[in-house]
């Protein structure tokens, strides 16, 4: 049995995570969830074909503000004048259109209900509905099934739906608020560069003889450099000199650092001397093709270089591939990577189907999104020669700049919800 501290803190822990739930009551077709008197004090939601509704039972009128988000599909609620009873959210019956509840603040003392969307939908309606017979207030919201070009043509707040009364300025205010705990408390994002390969395993030999170890850490420097420029980022290199790393030192070296961003620096080689073209590569166990596949696995081999196999390790290790499977890594990381394809695509050939999968070694970080970088083809002779210059270079690390910057501004405006 617990004794009454550890009881109370127990309770404020769960209540903290939105644990604390309550049973589940049906009603008319809809999960209910019902919570004491506290403005909105219960939700329920009921799903028909193709179209889901929530309602939202008040003791008070209140405004509201609704529209859509993206990376992650989103739903918004952003409410005024009213408090909302934390508890609403605690538990949601499983349906097909919405999942993960949760509330965050917005202005002074406003609040916002997120939920992630299943699937591609629009709102379709959301209206306040005035007491009457045995209910009291009533805040409605109808989504509807849509195509992913319909959901994107209506995302954000110039799409919201609102009522009179919503004021704007206390949203304002909030961004703005946000933007200066951003610029405090995390003024930096931290970046890992790798440079592959080294010492005594050169990687690929292009088509005159250069070492690709040679290219990938004139390259991590370079960008290393304009990146520090930029003032916004600290940023690492996992080597700064001709030595070898293995594959997964190089991962516990971006996770000691403490990482936002890794990115492995490499260039390709193949036995047909016309490949040619810029590729990125996320992780996953099954390779998107076989050269991604035979890729993967001529990489993976550097771990057996002198003696240090570690594809069976520490526990560490073996933790780290256990965790390979955490979804919104991946996710992240190919978010990064199609950003990183829209900007390349400005200035350097690229492989057809740019973004692809393989199984890297150097992308198993559990917690940090990464990608892997193929510059292009030491096998052919034109990509080779410009590899070896400087300026190309340049305008490599200009594109993958501008794609951090991206990435990262759009982390910033999905933060929270």
């Amino acid at each position: 049995m617990l004794n009454p501290i550890k009881k109370i803190a127990r309770f404020f822990k769960l209540r903290a995570a939105f644990a604390h739930a309550l049973a589940l009551l049906f009603l008319s077709g809809f999960a209910f969830v019902k919570t004491a008197d506290a403005g909105i004090n219960s939700m329920r939601v009921g799903q028909g074909v193709g179209n889901v509704r929530l309602v939202f039972d008040a003791d008070q009128s209140f405004d509201y503000k609704v529209f859509l988000l993206n990376d992650p599909k989103r739903l918004i609620i952003d409410t005024q004048n009213v408090k909302v009873n934390p508890q609403i959210v605690s538990k949601l019956d499983s349906n097909n259109f919405i999942s993960n509840p949760r509330l965050g603040t917005v202005g002074v003392d406003d609040v916002r209900i997120a939920f992630n969307l299943r699937k591609a939908a629009v709102v379709k309606k959301a209206f306040l509905l005035p007491p009457q017979s045995n209910f009291g207030w009533r805040f409605v919201v109808d989504l509807e099934l849509a195509s992913e070009r319909e959901f994107a043509s209506k995302l954000g707040s110039s799409h919201a739906l609102t009522n009179d009364n919503y004021k704007e300025s206390k949203v304002a205010e909030k961004a703005a608020s946000n933007k200066q705990v951003i610029r405090e408390n995390n003024v930096k994002k931290i970046i890992v560069l790798d440079p592959g390969h080294g010492g005594q395993d050169p990687g690929a030999i292009g088509y005159s003889g250069v070492y690709e170890k040679n290219i990938t850490l004139a390259m991590g420097k370079e960008l290393k450099a304009l990146l520090d420029r930029r003032g916004k980022y600290k940023v690492y290199l996992t080597r700064s000199t001709d030595k070898f790393i293995p594959l997964r030192e190089r991962v516990k070296i971006a996770r000691r650092y403490k990482a936002d961003l890794f990115m492995s620096i490499h260039a390709d080689s193949a036995l047909n001397r016309n490949a040619k073209g810029l590729s990125v590569y996320t992780l996953s166990e099954n390779a998107s093709d076989k050269e991604a596949a035979a890729l993967a696995e001529r990489e993976n081999k550097a771990d057996v270089i002198s003696g240090l196999n570690l594809v069976e390790h520490s526990k560490e290790v073996s933790d780290i591939l256990i965790n390979l499977a955490q979804r919104e890594t991946m996710n992240r990381s190919s978010e990064f990577a199609a950003f990183m394809v829209q900007e390349m695509k400005k200035s350097v050939k690229l492989v057809a189907n740019t973004h692809r999968f393989a199984g890297f070694a150097v992308l198993k970080a559990p917690d940090i999104p990464a990608v892997l970088l193929e510059m292009g083809y030491l096998s052919n002779r034109q990509e080779e020669k410009l590899l070896q210059q400087k300026n190309y270079r340049k305008k490599l690390a200009e594109s993958t700049a501008e794609a951090i910057d991206k990435y990262f501004e759009n982390m910033q405006h999905a933060s929270l919800f």
